[in-house]
Formats: C-alpha cells, sequence, structure tokens
C-alpha cells in the first residue's frame, strides 16, 4: 500500500464521478478534489462527496470555492434569472445547464494539487457519448490538455488525465458502478432540487433512463420519475 500510486478524481458527487473513483480505486490511492462554484444544489452535492469520500475511506480531501464561474454566470446551475428546463434527450444543440468552461477550470485545480501530492494521475467522470453535448467532455479536449499539463508543469512532473467512462452511457455506467460496488445510493445528480431529486433535468432524465434500461430502481428518492 505504501508504493501505491496517488489518482486525484475530481468527484462533484454525482454518479459517473462516484464510478470513475470506483474504477480509479482499483489501482490507485485516491486523493478526491471537489469545486464549489455557486451551483444551485452546491449543499447537497458536497454531502454527497463527503460521503463517497467517507465509503472509500480517502485521506487526501481539498474542498475549492471557485466563485467567479457564478459571478460569471451564463448558465442556469449558477444563474437563478435562467430557468432549468426540462430534459429533452433528443436535442441537439448545447442546454442552458453548460457551465462555460468549467471542465478546463476544474483541471487546472487538479492539475495543481496533483503536482503538490505528487500525483500520477487526474480522473475525471466525463461522458461524451450519453451526455448532455457539452463541449468540455469531448475526448479531443482531453487529449489537448494532456498536451497543456506536460507543457506548463516541471520536468520531472508526469501527470496524465484518464476519463475512463467518455465512452460509454448512462445504462453500461451504471453497470461498472454496480459491478464495482460504488455508493451509487450515496451520489447526487440533480440540477435543481436537493432534498428530492425533480426527475425531470438533464441530469435527472439521463440518470433514470440509465437505471430504467439496466432493469433497476435508482436508489435516490425523486419528486417524480418519468419513464425515458
Amino acid at each position: 500500500m505504501k508504493n501505491k500510486k496517488i489518482a486525484v478524481v475530481a468527484v462533484s458527487g454525482g454518479l459517473d464521478s462516484c464510478v470513475s473513483a470506483a474504477i480509479a480505486n482499483l489501482e490507485y490511492e485516491l486523493a478526491f478534489a471537489h469545486i464549489n462554484y455557486g451551483q444551485r444544489t452546491q449543499a447537497r452535492e458536497l454531502k454527497a462527496f463527503n460521503d463517497i469520500a467517507n465509503f472509500y475511506s480517502v485521506k487526501y480531501r481539498i474542498i475549492i470555492d471557485f466563485n467567479h464561474l457564478a459571478k460569471i454566470g451564463g448558465s442556469s446551475l449558477t444563474d437563478k434569472s435562467i430557468e432549468i428546463i426540462e430534459a429533452n434527450l433528443e436535442a441537439d444543440e448545447v442546454p442552458s445547464s453548460y457551465v462555460p468552461f468549467r471542465n478546463a477550470n476544474i483541471l487546472t485545480a487538479c492539475v495543481s494539487w496533483a503536482e503538490v501530492i505528487e500525483a500520477e494521475a487526474i480522473f475525471i467522470g466525463a461522458v461524451f457519448e450519453d451526455s448532455s453535448g457539452y463541449p468540455d467532455c469531448r475526448p479531443d479536449f482531453f487529449n489537448a490538455f494532456n498536451s497543456v499539463i506536460n507543457l506548463g508543469t516541471k520536468p520531472d512532473t508526469n501527470i496524465e488525465i484518464k476519463t475512463p467512462i467518455i465512452h460509454l452511457n448512462k445504462n453500461e455506467i451504471i453497470e461498472k458502478g454496480t459491478e464495482l460496488n460504488a455508493p451509487l445510493n450515496l451520489t447526487w445528480s440533480c440540477y435543481q432540487n436537493e432534498d428530492e431529486a425533480c426527475g425531470v433535468c438533464d441530469s435527472c432524465a439521463l440518470r433514470l433512463r440509465g437505471f430504467q434500461q439496466r432493469g433497476i430502481e435508482d436508489p435516490i428518492p425523486y419528486k417524480i420519475r418519468p419513464k425515458y
């Protein structure tokens, strides 16, 4: 265990980051990073982060406040004047829940911390094929960011971004999480509620559809559970 390499895992508290943490746990000692950025469900996501960290007995934890993303706005997650609309899983346009360049902000913080604690990998639960169409979830984005890390860190630093579920759909992510005994019951995905998940935002819809395709019930509470 003493020789186990360290991986920083960006853990929002959601389903995707939880399963990514479970995958990272197979090979690495975990270091969990969480970003508060003024999102509507900030308190609930932080609880989920800590619950998942406790489940894995994570020693290295960091919580970073990115208040500038809320100040910048432009997303229904951070600006309450922008409505969170019901999900349309067939839509092609980027939804209002997209937080401009959020993943780049998250990764810069993770890289800084990884360099200090001598981590060799950064895991992020980005999903491309079965997501809301966020541009900063594309594989090419993460490949490019790996080049940025190589250019912008010390010569002896060796950090690689890993996106283990990027080509999976929610059904497959749930299958992988179940296989690895990930604590899916501790996760939170809803964009607008902190007590009962709304069931109708993009994140709830994608999650519910995945569980429905698996033929199992999502273990978190919902205000309504539409069929997707």
